[in-house]
């Protein structure tokens, strides 16, 4: 830290992430501060094109160096910070993984911590990385929002409630010991680098569930080259570090950044994936029916989370996500920071596709033999019916599920009462099937037999024996459970 006695220091916090990778690089390239990274690691791993890039040479050369901090520590943050004259604070937990406790921790929290160290360090400007999910309340669309939305009643995930609540303690925090801040909005994140977006979209395709869209498919996005995105935060930086008046104006406020080119949400899917060599996704699905089997996803990883289970990719908040517009109006960052755009959607679409050439199609490893899938379900109905191998009989089991979500489980109907209308409608499905005719508009209606109703004394006493025996075991298995095994 000697070296950076005499020079003008910044931190980038969570400076390992994606975003902030980019713009600790632009801080460097820019040769404005002295650029100190602070992350979660014990120390800093560079990748092959980092070590022989701007960046490893900066750190070789004492222009940037590496500290581990923990957000939640304040002495580790303020050991952090000391003697910078600027803050980036763009840590942030994985979106995706829908923890309160692990996002309040950081997104509030661990900005708590940021900002008291700031003003005891008298640190001058701090810009904080938000999102423009802090507006979204995961049901309501948004064309062309701008800064003057409202925080919703209820945020459609733990991320955006908690992002929210640190967003709104670092405007709060203006002004206090001579600390100018703003916070940055940028919309949907893209770019070379993205651990998420890309994998994800490609591993969706070489899976084959690259082929469905998400509701309507007509709903229209704003995404945000990376570069942009560090581009905007030096924009704030230098708004804030301005003369008394623009600063004044600029300070104290939140920023929605986009790429200023809004488009398709699954056009841009599309782009990327028929870039990488994959096909465009074209079998339209409604939300409502994604949303049950989204529910069921969730509750699983939550129940399975503490074993191993990976973060699923569909939950309820990015089935929303995926379904809902979502545009911004960047006339704010345009008027009081001088942001605009430095790189245009399709340059950034293409640069993005040009850094993920390994995960081309032609380079997927061909599978030999049978899925892992097919072996453990083997041969059957219910194969054919789970692999999608006879859509007919899948898309009924998907419907008979929805119907069972929207019905019964939804509503919040005991066993016994969801029981009963199961039942009833049931029979209500036999005598309407009964008086329907043989055709209908030239079709074949199948008439179920009379015998399939018939229950011999053999297969009753079998039937019970079942019943019991699931019931014996399944009070055996709540013993054990309430015995702590």
């Amino acid at each position: 830290m000697s070296g950076e006695e005499n020079e003008r220091l910044c931190v980038v916090t969570g400076g390992r992430g994606f975003a902030a990778r980019h713009l600790v690089e632009m801080l460097i390239r820019y040769d404005m501060f002295s650029v100190r990274i602070a992350d979660l690691s014990d120390s800093i791993a560079l990748e092959p094109h980092e070590e022989q890039g701007i960046l490893g040479e900066a750190l070789r050369s004492g222009r940037a160096h590496y500290v581990s901090f923990d957000l939640r520590h304040k002495a580790q943050v303020l050991q952090a910070l000391q003697g910078a004259e600027v803050v980036f604070h763009m840590a942030a937990p994985n979106s995706s993984i829908n923890n309160h406790k692990l996002h309040h921790s950081v997104n509030v929290e661990g900005t708590k911590n940021v900002i008291d160290a700031c003003a005891e360090l008298k640190v001058k400007r701090l810009i904080y990385t938000s999102s423009p999910s802090v507006v979204f309340d995961g049901v309501h669309g948004i064309i062309n929002g701008n800064e003057a939305l409202p925080y919703p009643p209820k945020h459609n995930d733990f991320y955006s409630a908690t992002k929210a609540e640190g967003e709104a303690l670092v405007i709060k925090a203006n002004g206090t010991n001579g600390l100018l801040t703003c916070c940055i909005r940028p919309s949907s994140i893209f770019g070379p680098g993205d651990r998420l977006l890309v994998p994800s979209l490609v591993a969706a395709a070489r899976a084959g569930k690259s082929k469905f869209i998400i509701g309507d498919g007509n709903n229209v996005y704003d995404f945000t080259y990376v570069a942009n995105v560090a581009h905007a935060h030096i924009c704030a930086e230098r708004a804030l570090a301005s003369e008394v008046t623009v600063a004044e104006k600029a300070a104290g406020q939140a920023y929605f950044v986009t790429n200023m080119e809004s488009i398709k949400f699954w056009e841009f899917v599309s782009l990327i994936l028929e870039g990488l060599g994959y096909q465009r996704p074209r079998i339209k699905i409604p939300a409502f029916v994604m949303m049950p089997i989204a529910h069921m996803v969730e509750l699983t990883y939550r129940l399975l989370g503490p074993y191993g289970m990976k973060v699923p990719q569909l939950t309820p908040s990015r089935v929303r996500l995926l379904s809902c517009s979502r545009t911004f109006d960047c006339s704010k960052a345009k008027d009081l920071l001088g942001y605009m755009p430095i790189v245009p959607l399709e340059e950034g679409i293409k640069r993005t596709v040009d850094s993920y050439s390994h995960l081309r199609a032609e380079n997927q490893l061909k599978r030999v033999g049978p899925s892992k899938a097919s072996v453990l379900l083997g041969s059957g109905r219910v194969a054919d019916t789970l692999l999608w191998k006879d859509k007919k009989w899948t898309l009924t089991a998907v419907l008979i599920l929805v119907a069972i979500y929207y019905i019964f489980i939804v509503p919040g109907y005991t066993i016994i009462t969801a029981f009963s209308k199961l039942l009833l409608l049931m029979l209500i499905f036999l005598v309407i099937h009964s008086f329907l005719p043989e055709k209908i508009f030239g079709y074949t209606l199948e008439k179920i037999p009379a015998s399939s109703f018939h229950l011999s004394d053999e297969k009753s006493l079998r039937l019970a024996h079942s019943v019991a025996s699931s019931w014996n075991t399944s009070i055996t298995v709540l013993k054990s459970l309430s015995k702590g095994n």
